[in-house]
């Protein structure tokens, strides 16, 4: 091997390792989220780095080096299955490859850090996971300690920064995340500290960072049981997972990458309802890692992860029958699975595994260096190629990365009270990428809010300027609103927010009732379990005075929902409005008994208040029958937006949800 390949060799190694060592310590506060969008993004950055030095190598040596590894056909085909997962189901594309848990640019990234990986000698394997991860651990098990007593909670710190006064920080991200990782290394630790125990020198360092580990560790369980932390139901994860066999596509493919949300939302039960989830709506992954896989991924992509974790565990076990053999892995791999099985999906557990992957995967044939020097054509169209598909992939990601860090500027003006600098800061990150959902999904809600502060004003004030800025404002909250139902129209809680777009719009725009109503019915067609969609399709009907079709919606609330003391009441006044008073005593009766004196007093009085007032249109026979109930919760009445403006704006007919 002559000096150049063993500089190339030598730089790749330096990267890969600083890679590893880095990934779980890195966060930036430049985007929304610190920890896992950087960290995915430091992760793509370092692939493209990678391949970009192994490329220059090409260009120097003029030579190709290609070595099959054990695992390397499996990895790659669980790329194809999120591959064809995006490009057969998935509705946002684009969200679905940059999605930082499970996407296709992510399981790209940890496919070339296993791909470079793997290609170490084994010595180096063992002493990254031994040695290197190992430090990664102490800091974040030394850095949870530390932030665990609050050290910084007095200080006077700026806005930006005031995250590392929360006793939860951590530089991996999630409190969840950092019991996964730290349980890891504490199964790792306490397997060395065995294989040790006959070597007191080795054994006492060993059992000092095990200490510190698990001292951290419980801290952290101890934190995370105490906040009382909600994740989905195992219940409906699994029936969410069995919903995609209906259907051959799904059973095979999956529902698509980043797509989980209207599945769990179409296997909602009633129960469901019933229990403190309910206000939560829905959650954005599975219980379970590979439960999560199967229902995005499907069939191909839970075969292809199984796959991957059988040859984990095989791996370890040809030559190494002894769970505790000093180059066996097989308790790692034990318990990632076991994370894999109970707990949700995450960039930090597959990480983990793309490290198992790599230690385990063995090198299976050997060809010598192929000289590209006579081959030229071969020899640059291997690099140009390269180079072009780098250069785009690497303008895609800091593109990306960009519209991130516009969407916190964003954040932050909102946070300064600068109106200029939310919203110009909104509309650049869509310009820059207008495929992130929320993003469109916040900037609708901006331009709402500009259109109702002018639309405030009194009538006499509002000048034609500001009606045209009104009518310019609450065309472009329609726009980005009907652009988020477009990016993923399979999401009730999409066609819900451009309903609530036209809700706020009634009494400003001709046709925002009708509109409030389609766009409403769609939310419900697609999460026919939730209540709060019913009920706010009868405060539209309330608000316009349609009762008979108000107490239809209120009924059904209260069907899904018979807890709710806020339909309930809502369902009282429609029927006292309908002058049905008998049916309005008894729903106010029902709301009284759902609350709780001691909790809200006012809420509970108010109730007692209209019930009184409500007796009062009753024939004297019936006002005798009646009786008295218990006390609080929220009550509201639907109301009319409190803009108003006459003679209201004419929008145009794409405004509407049925557009095309």
């Amino acid at each position: 091997m002559n000096s150049t390949s063993l500089l190339f060799i030598n730089i790749k190694k330096i990267v890969l390792i600083s890679l590893v060592f880095l990934f779980p310590l890195f966060f930036l506060p430049l985007t929304q989220d610190f920890f896992i969008t950087a960290k995915f993004y430091f992760l793509g950055a370092g692939a493209l780095i990678l391949i970009l030095i192994s490329t220059i190598e090409l260009l120097a040596t003029k030579k190709i080096a290609l070595q099959q590894y054990s695992l390397d056909s499996l990895v790659f085909l669980f790329l194809t299955a999120v591959g064809l997962s995006i490009l057969l189901s998935s509705p946002n594309k684009i969200q679905a490859l940059l999605n930082p848990n499970f996407g296709a640019v992510s399981v790209f990234s940890l496919i070339i850090l296993y791909f470079y990986f793997a290609r170490l000698d084994q010595s180096t394997k063992q002493m990254v996971v031994d040695k290197v991860l190992n430090i990664s651990a102490l800091i974040l098990s030394i850095t949870a300690i530390i932030f665990f007593f609050q050290p910084l909670k007095n200080i006077n710190l700026p806005q930006n920064w005031q995250f590392i006064k929360n006793p939860a920080f951590t530089p991996l991200g999630g409190q969840l995340e950092l019991v996964i990782f730290l349980g890891f290394f504490v199964v790792h630790k306490l397997k060395t500290a065995i294989q040790n125990i006959r070597k007191p020198n080795n054994i006492v360092f060993d059992l000092s960072i095990l200490v510190v580990n698990t001292t951290a560790l419980a801290l952290t369980i101890f934190s995370i049981l105490k906040s009382n932390p909600i994740l989905a139901p195992a219940s409906l994860s699994w029936y969410a997972a069995v919903e995609t066999l209906k259907n051959p596509l799904t059973a095979i493919f999956g529902v698509g990458i980043d797509n989980f949300v209207p599945i769990y939302t179409k296997v909602k039960d009633l129960a469901y309802n019933q229990s403190n989830l309910w206000q939560i709506g829905v959650f954005p992954s599975s219980r379970s890692a590979l439960l999560h896989v199967f229902t995005e991924a499907g069939f191909f992509g839970l075969l292809t992860l199984g796959l991957i974790l059988y040859a984990v565990v095989k791996n370890n076990l040809v030559g190494r029958q002894l769970i505790f053999a000093q180059e066996s892995l097989l308790p790692e791999s034990i318990y990632l699975i076991v994370i894999l099985v109970f707990f949700p999906i995450s960039l930090v557990s597959f990480f983990l595994l793309f490290i198992l992957l790599a230690v385990a995967s063995q090198q299976t044939s050997e060809r010598q260096p192929i000289d590209l020097a006579n081959f030229l054509p071969i020899y640059l169209g291997i690099p140009i190629v390269t180079f072009l598909l780098l250069g785009a992939g690497g303008y895609l990601l800091g593109r990306t990365y960009l519209a991130e860090y516009y969407f916190k500027k964003s954040i932050d003006g909102l946070v300064n009270n600068n109106v200029k600098e939310l919203y110009d800061n909104q509309r650049q990150a869509i310009l820059i990428n207008p495929y992130i959902e929320r993003f469109r999904l916040n900037f609708a809600q901006t331009n709402l809010l500009l259109a109702n502060n002018i639309a405030s004003k009194k009538s006499e004030e509002i000048t034609d300027q500001d009606r045209q800025t009104i009518a310019q404002a609450i065309q472009a909250a329609i726009a980005e609103a009907k652009a988020v139902v477009a990016l993923n129209p399979q999401k009730a809680s999409n066609w819900s927010n451009l309903a609530e777009i036209y809700r706020n719009i009634i009494n400003v725009a001709q046709g925002a009732d009708t509109w409030t109503i389609s766009a409403y019915q769609r939310a419900i067609m697609l999460d026919p379990q939730n209540p709060i969609y019913r009920l706010n399709m009868g405060g539209v009907y309330y608000s316009l005075g349609v009762y008979e079709e108000a107490i239809r919606f209120f009924e059904q609330a209260v069907g899904l929902k018979p807890d709710w003391a806020n339909a309930h009441y809502n369902l009282a006044w429609a029927a006292y409005n309908k002058q049905d008073y008998k049916r309005a005593v008894v729903e106010m009766q029902n709301t009284l008994s759902l609350l709780d004196q001691t909790k809200d007093a006012a809420d509970y009085k108010k109730a007692q208040t209209d019930l009184e007032e409500f007796k009062k249109k009753l024939p004297q026979e019936e006002k005798e029958a009646t009786g008295e109930a218990q006390s609080p919760s929220q009550l509201n009445l639907p109301t009319q937006p409190k803009t108003n403006i006459n003679p209201k704006i004419n929008l145009p007919k794409e405004a509407s949800p049925e557009a095309k």
